[in-house]
């Protein structure tokens, strides 16, 4: 990681690392700021994410979906749930062919807030993707999504790692 790059393609790979590391810290700045704005913690923030995401390609998150991603129980979900919904970030609607099945959906209130927040953002995104032909921006999605799909992967053996010690004291 810290060691002498010393071709082309060496030190193009170490500052896009860089480039993530502070893309990333940037973006979190950003959404503490709106959670900060909003009364929400760091979990509640992951919770608006997930439920934006799963809206945006057309599958609504369950509450269990939600604490998988999250990586929290039952309990802990139903809590943050409430929480956010009394909030008005996030509502709860019922599966009309199965009643029992509960989907989480951004709330018009929720969704009014983070638009005003983060529009000026999505203008910049906007501004830059135009810079870039069709094909380019195919090569970065193929890029941002192999590597998105590697971090998942990494935080998977990183939770899994995390709680092999509880498991084996109780079991």
């Amino acid at each position: 990681m810290y060691r002498r790059r010393d071709t082309r393609r060496e030190r193009l790979i170490a500052e896009i690392g860089a480039e993530l590391r502070r893309y990333s810290v940037d973006a979190q700045h950003i959404g503490h700021a709106f959670a900060g704005l909003h009364g929400l913690n760091a979990t509640d923030l992951q919770a608006l994410i997930a439920v934006m995401d799963a809206e945006l390609i057309g599958q609504p998150i369950t509450p269990g979906r939600l604490g998988e991603q999250l990586n929290l129980s039952s309990g802990s979900v139903t809590a943050l749930i409430d929480r956010l919904e009394r909030a008005g970030h996030i509502r709860r609607d019922r599966d009309t062919a199965d009643r029992r099945k509960v989907f989480l959906h951004y709330a018009e209130q929720g969704a009014a807030l983070a638009m005003d927040f983060f529009r000026p953002l999505g203008r910049r995104t906007d501004d830059v993707m135009a810079g870039f032909s069709d094909e380019e921006l195919e090569v970065v999605h193929r890029f941002m999504t192999a590597m998105t799909a590697s971090m998942a992967e990494h935080r998977d053996a990183v939770r899994a790692a995390r709680d092999e010690p509880a498991r084996r004291a109780n079991g």
